[in-house]
């Protein structure tokens, strides 16, 4: 009987599309793209202003189709053919759909699709169309962006934390660690599991003896990672 495939849970953050010239968001300033957070990001900002919130994430959307997948998306795809590969994002691009991998949980939502203003349940593909005043779910009432804002709940965090304890292997790409809930995650990992974090800049974050750094860039961590799991190099 073939042995089944060890499940390999990565945690992606906003590190590894940045390659594919998607600009990072830093809370640190307050801003995203020249706006104010609570302007473009909150349920409070599109309750203000849901004109401005539509064309913010018009604009974000539209860039998706000047953008492709970079070697850090591909090589996640292609760890497949040896792992049960589950990619847990922080981002709301499709770039790792588009590179090839198949079981992708959104956990800020996704870009590429709109959902109702009265009834969460109702979510609608809109690819990289623009949602604009006046368009309405079945219901009648106002779309918006399927994003999860700033003091709104994480709708899909408990997935994430059932993946993550059933992780044989887990890896951080390109996440600060520093947005909960998904910064939390790490604390659900098996003890005895290793745990891979890549990112240029070491992310504060408590230690344990099963904790490997790759300080790089996506791309090239995961080509690291790549070598360790596939070809049985050390880490050293």
């Amino acid at each position: 009987m073939k042995a089944s495939k060890k499940k390999l849970v990565v945690l992606t953050g906003a590190g590894i599309s940045a390659e594919s010239g998607i600009p990072t968001f830093r809370a640190s300033d307050g801003l995203w793209e020249n706006h104010a957070i609570e302007d473009v990001a909150t349920p409070e900002g599109f309750r203000k202003n849901p004109a401005l919130v539509l064309r913010f994430y018009n604009e974000r959307r539209a860039k998706l189709d000047q953008v492709e997948p970079n070697e850090g998306h591909k090589i996640l795809a292609r760890l497949e053919k040896y792992f049960d590969v589950q990619i847990i994002t922080q981002n709301v691009d499709n770039l790792h759909e588009r590179a090839g991998s198949k079981k992708v949980l959104h956990l800020h939502g996704e870009l590429t699709k709109a959902r109702s203003t009265v009834d969460s349940s109702l979510v609608y593909e809109i690819g990289t169309k623009a949602i604009n005043l006046g368009d309405k779910c079945e219901k009648g009432s106002q779309l918006r962006p399927h994003i999860v804002w700033f003091h709104e709940d994480v709708p899909l965090i408990e997935t994430a934390v059932k993946l993550t304890e059933e992780a044989d292997i887990f890896v951080v790409v390109g996440t600060s660690l520093q947005v909960y809930p998904a910064a939390g995650l790490v604390n659900y990992v098996a003890g005895f599991v290793p745990i891979y974090i890549i990112d240029p800049k070491k992310p504060a974050v408590s230690t344990r003896k099963n904790m490997i750094f790759v300080e790089e860039i996506g791309s090239v961590g995961l080509a690291k990672l790549w070598d360790i799991l596939v070809n049985d190099k050390p880490t050293h």
